[in-house]
């Protein structure tokens, strides 16, 4: 059975008073999740490679489980597919990360950008569009990729 954007969210974020910290980093999860989502989007077709990178680079920046990597995973893609844009998700980064946490994002969307072995130019329009909303210089963007390029080279 599908469920709502709302009920998949509720399943995913704690609804205790006490955990307004760990909603908002749940909030960011889900943010930079969507991001990731829309970069493995944006090309022809979704390779799985693509789809792993994702997981790998969740499991990596939030230190997720495999489990909770899988829900998160599938909850970006919901809200993927129902986004009208991306000013929902790059707002809460912009509220909720630091500088070098965004180019950190910058980075992980990189890599899932690589991982198929092709950068489209949809993808690398969108990651061009992703940091100018995230507000990444261009000298943080660039070194992110390169980044990017190397890791993915190198695997």
């Amino acid at each position: 059975m599908f469920h709502t954007l709302k009920d998949l969210f509720n399943t995913f974020v704690p609804t205790s008073e006490g955990a307004v910290g760990s909603r908002d980093e749940h909030t960011l999860q889900l943010a930079t999740a969507v991001l990731l989502v829309e970069v493995m989007r944006s090309d022809a077709e979704v390779d799985e490679t693509e789809h792993a990178a994702i997981l790998a680079a969740l499991g990596r920046r939030f230190g997720l489980g495999s489990d909770e990597r899988e829900r998160l995973l599938e909850l970006a893609e919901t809200a993927s597919s129902e986004a009208v844009d991306f000013h929902h998700f790059t707002s809460r980064i912009n509220n909720g990360f630091d500088a070098g946490e965004k180019a950190r994002v910058i980075e992980l969307m990189w890599e899932v950008a690589y991982a198929d072995g092709h950068l489209s130019n949809h993808e690398n329009h969108l990651m061009r569009k992703i940091a100018d909303l995230l507000h990444v210089s261009h000298a943080d963007y660039i070194s992110a990729k390169q980044r990017a390029r190397a890791t993915t080279n190198a695997a």
